[in-house]
C-alpha cells in the first residue's frame, strides 16, 4: 500500500485499485458465466452450501489481508446474489435456444 500524502493521491491509488476490481469481477463473471452453461438443471444454479463456503473462505481470506468481516460479508453476499441472478439469466438463454 503507497503512503498517501494528500487526497488526490488518495483517490488516485483507490482508482487505481476500482479498475483491478472491474477486472477481476468481469473474469469472476465470466465463470458463473460457464456455471450457467455447464449446470444440467436450473435448479442447480443457487447452492446454499456453496454460499456459505465461498463466504467462509473470503472472511478467512479477509482476516489475513487485513479486510474487515463488516465490509467483506456483505459485499461478497451480494456480489453472491447478482451472480446467481446473473446465472439463472445465461440458464434461462440457454434453455429457450
Amino acid at each position: 500500500m503507497t503512503d498517501c500524502r494528500t487526497m488526490d493521491e488518495v483517490r488516485r491509488e483507490i482508482d487505481r485499485i476500482d479498475r483491478a476490481l472491474v477486472a477481476l469481477l468481469a473474469e469472476r463473471q465470466g465463470y458463473i458465466e460457464q456455471a450457467g452453461r455447464i449446470k444440467p438443471a436450473r435448479s442447480a444454479v443457487r447452492d446454499e452450501a456453496r454460499i456459505e463456503d465461498v463466504v467462509a473462505k473470503v472472511l478467512a481470506e479477509g482476516r489475513r489481508a487485513g479486510l474487515a468481516p463488516e465490509i467483506a460479508e456483505p459485499v461478497w453476499r451480494l456480489l453472491i446474489e447478482k451472480s446467481i441472478a446473473h446465472e439463472y439469466d445465461v440458464f434461462d438463454a440457454r434453455a429457450a435456444s
